[in-house]
C-alpha cells in the first residue's frame, strides 16, 4: 500500500523527491500519512478534493484485495 501511494503522489507533484509516506499501524487499520512540499499540496488535493478522493479510492480498493482497511491522510 505504501509503495502504491508513493507512486501515485510522485506522479502528481512537481517535486517528487519531497514526497514522504509513513505507515502508522492501528488496532484494526493501517494509516498512511502522505507528506508533500507545500507548493504541491494543491496538486495532491485538487479542486474540491477530487484528486485526494480519487487517490484514497485507489488505495482503499487495493487494500480490500488484501483484506485490510487503510486510511490515507494528507499532511
Amino acid at each position: 500500500m505504501k509503495e502504491l501511494l508513493e507512486v501515485l503522489a510522485k506522479a502528481l507533484v512537481d517535486q517528487p523527491e519531497a514526497v514522504e509516506v509513513s505507515e502508522v499501524e492501528g488496532e484494526k487499520s493501517l494509516i498512511l500519512e502522505l507528506k508533500v512540499a507545500p507548493e504541491d499540496m494543491g496538486k495532491v488535493i485538487g479542486k474540491q478534493g477530487r484528486i485526494a478522493k480519487a487517490v484514497r479510492t485507489v488505495v482503499k480498493a487495493a487494500a480490500v484485495r488484501e483484506g485490510k482497511k487503510v486510511i490515507v491522510e494528507i499532511i
